[in-house]
């Protein structure tokens, strides 16, 4: 295929040489895991992924759609993946405390002694009750019910709470004392490089968006225009010029800054689930890249970054006039996130963070406005209905809004993708994605609005319409 000009570049004998040495080594893993890196970068085209599925499918492979996204979330949600183990303590709790430091780092199943244990009770660790924040120690979780974790006396809560404030007040202490460690932004920062190169090659090529008010012409009311009075004259109907906004031209000089918000989810799910899908891992490289990327674009876009947790639905890390300047002010940034997601309180106030994100971003005068909400999905445990995420998003005319799902427990993204807007909701399993989704909002931001009347209009059922089909619709109308 290569030779006919069917595919860009074959695929070399060093991969089918490593594929080879790794199944010799791990006899046992499973066939498509193991060419998935191999075919990476080739997901993001369809038509190859149809041209390579057709090849891999003729050789064993299950079916064309194997190198998809789609698909191997799908599988993955298969898999059954032991996340916890359930227990029992039936225990009463006594007070919080942090636990006694293991030098050994042995894993520790109940009790209340240990600090990072899990299913346990008094002690900061995971899956048990009463103690006063999560640490993880990297063990299996062994996790209590909701019942028995409620069942916790309200004194004993208080004091926990209290007590996770004062470790966290101290985090940010020692983070703001603490200087640049290299090794420690590197970890975050290299895993997105490549990234970074390619989201600054999409901002460079943003065009202003706001819309001109110019004359329309040709039209069949509105104020006379004047050079077409010999039409009317004839019987021509179409004689008036009324004011309208106009799309800009290309190139067009951007007068006004494009406002840009994340708001990133530092819950204690993320926090908690972080070893099971590098969730809160893979929020962090995204925000260090937006960071990193949006640095020398002032001019054009300013951004801010706002979290939710279960204490509160706004905290500011990042501030529009006060972006962070360097990895230092940079890597503070992602550690007091880390911090928050730690420490913090249980609960959710995704949607309550939404709705304020929206709403101020509506007030704003700029060239466009870009909300995006990154999200682990974990809306069903505290009973948030996709259909008041989907109000919200949607809320505000002048306000393009997103969500974008960095963590799942089995099909969750799935199933609340498939009851958001379309256009509105992504999935992000891995940071190499997130260029690709960030240039598809940007690209289809402006005509969000336009598309929404088309939808209820003319039950068009996807928003990614190009300009073609918008200008159809416009002069059909």
């Amino acid at each position: 295929m290569a030779d006919q000009g069917l595919l860009s570049y074959p695929y070399s004998t060093r991969e089918v040489v490593n594929i080879v040495k790794h199944l010799e080594k791990f006899p046992e893993s499973d066939m498509e895991d193991v060419i998935f890196n191999i075919f990476d970068f080739d997901r993001y085209s369809p038509e190859l992924v149809e041209t390579l599925g057709e090849v891999l499918v003729k050789h064993g492979f299950s079916n064309k759609s194997v190198l998809t996204a789609e698909y191997i979330t799908a599988k993955r949600a298969r898999e059954d993946v032991q996340v916890t183990v359930k227990r029992y303590s039936g225990l009463d709790t006594k007070e919080p405390k942090h636990g006694k430091e293991d030098p050994d780092n042995k894993p520790h199943v109940g009790g209340n002694t240990w600090a990072g244990g899990t299913g346990g009770r008094d002690t900061a660790g995971l899956g048990g009750k009463g103690g006063p924040y999560r640490l993880d120690k990297g063990h299996k979780v062994h996790q209590l019910s909701d019942e028995e974790k409620n069942a916790v006396p309200e004194h004993i809560q208080r004091a926990a709470r209290e007590m996770g404030r004062k470790a966290f007040e101290e985090k940010l202490k020692e983070i703001g004392m603490s200087g640049y460690d290299h090794s420690v932004y590197s970890q975050f920062s290299n895993a997105v490089a490549r990234q970074v190169q390619s989201l600054r090659v999409i901002l460079g090529n943003l065009q202003a968006k706001n819309k001109e008010r110019q004359w329309s012409r040709h039209q069949t009311s509105g104020e006379l225009d004047d050079v077409k009075l010999i039409d009317g004259l004839l019987g021509e109907k179409t004689i008036f010029r009324r004011r309208s906004e106009q799309e800009p031209e290309l190139g067009t000089p951007q007068l006004k800054p494009k406002l840009f918000r994340v708001v990133v989810d530092v819950s204690g799910s993320m926090y908690r689930f972080n070893s099971y899908d590098g969730r809160l891992d893979r929020e962090l490289e995204a925000v260090v890249l937006m960071m990193e990327a949006f640095e020398g674009f002032e001019d054009k876009i300013k951004y801010d970054i706002i979290g939710h947790s279960g204490e509160t639905s706004n905290i500011t890390f990042v501030t529009r006039n006060d972006p962070p300047k360097n990895n230092k002010e940079r890597l503070d940034v992602i550690r007091t996130m880390h911090a928050h997601s730690q420490y913090c309180w249980s609960g959710d106030h995704t949607l309550e963070a939404t709705e304020w994100a929206v709403s101020t971003l509506a007030e704003e005068d700029c060239d466009e406005a870009i909300l995006v909400v990154l999200s682990d999905a974990n809306l069903q445990r505290y009973g948030i209905p996709p259909s008041e995420l989907a109000a919200s998003l949607s809320s505000k005319a002048n306000v393009s809004a997103y969500v974008v799902f960095i963590g799942s427990l089995g099909d969750q993204a799935e199933r609340l993708i498939q009851r958001l807007p379309a256009g509105r909701a992504f999935i992000c399993n891995d940071t190499k994605e997130l260029p690709q989704i960030l240039k598809q909002i940007f690209t289809s931001s402006v005509y969000h609005g336009d598309c929404d009347v088309i939808t209820d209009m003319c039950s068009v059922q996807e928003y990614g319409c190009c300009m073609a089909q918008f200008y159809n619709w416009k002069s059909t109308v």
